[in-house]
């Protein structure tokens, strides 16, 4: 049987289509920055694109269903194979995913005399992603993972509904579909960061000395933590600013900080690469938290920068640290934050906190934005400027 190696060793064409990871890891980065420095641009009218989304809507698709559905479509094509034992996607098939999800960006970027036309091409990359994930997971019987199948059906769905408000002249930003789309990421992070984080965190400690371990992952308590939050998530889609959706909401995030606290992160300091990932996850709780105030009327961000506290918190740092440390496992790199990773972390918590710190103090004007905007760019075009040579090539063959 061909193992994944010697499929790797056998491709003859771009080292960037070897597997999953690399083209829209590095694919996701440059968009990121890119569409960030174009955001920036357009507030201060010096850009305008000729698309069917207001400015705002663009700039909120661009992040979820752009940014986030490559780190997605990345991640799923690499650890896909490692959950089924099939080989991964890679060559021309890989690239033909990897063009299909760029013709997607270029449509919407374009959509203003054909939104439809943009729409149907934007959507075909997660109906094919899924359509390929569903045939492994099935394929490989590995029914476990048909709850990542789901929540990328879901996803999906969002950005169709996002299409359809934005067509209706309805703030695609503040609706249904976004609301959908940014649930099924928050979904995903507590699911599969909630494998990953305590299973790192466990893999890095039993290296170094004996004390504390995380406990475990999908322990009882953790079970009952995502159903309360799904259940949170979905009232928030439904009736957002209902009391009751807030009261669930608060509950959600404190059971997931608690989640987070049996997880033993304050012994990974010394470690930013595993640190990296309780402090995306720390976004979670402190996202679902933020949205309760609000909800209940006692929040000091306001509704949307509280958002952002799972935009860019919870997906931006959690997606930021699996990139990061992939790339590294996969490339046969040291699993070690090097100074420049450690700054593309922090560039990413200032932009953040700058953001958050706009809804606080909206007196400041337009400064924290633009500092959040050029901390995000620094952030991901640090990424793909520091990855970019592990990504676009093969590492050397080792000698025998």
């Amino acid at each position: 049987m061909t193992t994944t190696a010697e499929r790797m060793r056998a491709w003859t064409g771009p080292a960037i289509l070897t597997y999953g990871f690399r083209p829209f890891f590095f694919g996701a980065s440059v968009w990121a920055a890119l569409a960030m420095a174009l955001w920036l641009a357009m507030l201060a009218g010096r850009v305008a694109l000729p698309t069917a989304f207001d400015p705002v809507s663009w700039h909120a698709h661009e992040f979820l269903f752009g940014y986030l559905g490559a780190v997605v479509a990345g991640f799923l094509l690499t650890a896909v194979p490692n959950w089924t034992g099939r080989l991964p996607i890679t060559g021309w098939r890989l690239g033909g995913l990897a063009l299909l999800w760029l013709a997607g960006r270029l449509a919407v970027a374009v959509s203003a005399d054909q939104p439809a036309a943009a729409a149907a091409v934007d959507l075909a990359f997660p109906l094919v992603l899924a359509a390929a994930i569903g045939r492994e997971i099935v394929a490989g019987r590995n029914w476990r993972n048909l709850i990542v199948l789901a929540m990328l059906a879901v996803f999906a769905l969002g950005n169709g509904l996002f299409h359809w408000e934005a067509a209706r002249g309805d703030p695609a930003a503040q609706g249904f579909g976004l609301r959908l789309g940014l649930s099924a990421g928050v979904m995903m992070i507590a699911v599969i960061g909630g494998r990953i984080v305590p299973s790192f965190t466990r893999n890095w400690l039993v290296r170094r000395e004996p004390g504390r371990l995380p406990i475990p992952p999908m322990q009882g308590f953790d079970k009952v933590a995502l159903l309360i939050l799904l259940a949170a998530l979905l009232l928030w889609v439904a009736l957002p600013l209902w009391t009751g959706t807030g009261a669930l909401l608060a509950l959600s995030g404190a059971l997931h900080a608690i989640r987070l606290a049996r997880w033993a992160g304050h012994r990974t300091v010394a470690e930013p690469l595993v640190t990296v990932l309780h402090a995306g996850y720390a976004f979670l709780p402190l996202g679902a938290l933020a949205l309760a105030a609000e909800i209940l009327g006692v929040g000091p961000f306001g509704m949307a920068a509280a958002q952002h506290l799972w935009m860019g918190g919870a997906i931006g740092l959690m997606t930021l640290a699996v990139m990061t440390r992939a790339t590294l496992g996969h490339t046969g790199q040291d699993l070690h934050a090097g100074a420049g990773t450690v700054a593309i972390y922090l560039a990413l918590v200032v932009a953040v906190l700058a953001r958050a710190a706009a809804g606080i103090w909206p007196e400041a004007g337009a400064l924290p934005y633009d500092i959040a905007g050029l901390a995000w760019t620094c952030a991901f075009g640090g990424y793909a400027l520091v990855y970019g040579r592990l990504l676009l090539r093969l590492p050397p063959a080792k000698r025998i």
